[in-house]
């Protein structure tokens, strides 16, 4: 899994690369989540599969104690089985020409700030909503990579690796793409 494009703010180094993103040697995973943290589908059936059932019975809970995660917001339970302890389920929006890019960048945001709170230096992100939420995956690759920018930028000494991970590698490329 060899970078295709790498940046460097403050601390923390930037990777586009491509594989898979359940295993990425970080602390947290970022999962693709929808609203009610049922894990059937895209990215979260991966994460399930490969971290196995507990991260469905954690999400399960907390959504019976929280409620349903919002667009643009975030949840983390355990990484059960993966190499990550975590997985930050972030929640993206469904495309919209129209202003569906703030609330994609608000979950990015709030997986990172997850990452903050549980005391994670590197997280593995994929490419959020552009599969069954139909975001165009060149556009949310531009979303993901300035909102870590930005975040990074504001938290210059908490991440040391942001793994931005393609399943595929045209995903990758419009990560590198974007990173560059």
């Amino acid at each position: 899994m060899d970078a295709l494009a790498l940046q460097r703010i403050g601390n923390t180094n930037i990777i586009a690369l491509e594989g898979d993103v359940t295993r990425q040697p970080v602390e947290a995973v970022v999962n693709s989540a929808n609203e009610n943290l049922q894990h059937r589908e895209g990215v979260a059936t991966a994460v399930v599969r490969t971290g196995g059932r507990v991260i469905q019975e954690e999400s399960d809970t907390w959504v019976r104690e929280n409620g349903p995660v919002e667009p643009g917001t975030a949840a983390i339970t355990t990484g059960g089985m993966l190499q990550a302890s975590h997985v930050i389920h972030a929640v993206g929006p469904y495309y919209d020409e129209n202003g569906s890019d703030p609330i994609l960048a608000a979950a990015i945001t709030a997986a990172l700030d997850a990452a903050e709170e549980h005391g994670l230096e590197s997280v593995a992100i994929p490419l959020i909503s552009s599969g069954l939420r139909n975001y165009p995956p060149g556009r949310a690759a531009e979303v993901i990579v300035g909102s870590v920018a930005d975040w990074v930028n504001e938290h210059p000494d908490v991440l040391t690796e942001v793994r931005l991970v393609g399943f595929g590698e045209q995903d990758a490329e419009f990560f590198a793409k974007a990173l560059a």
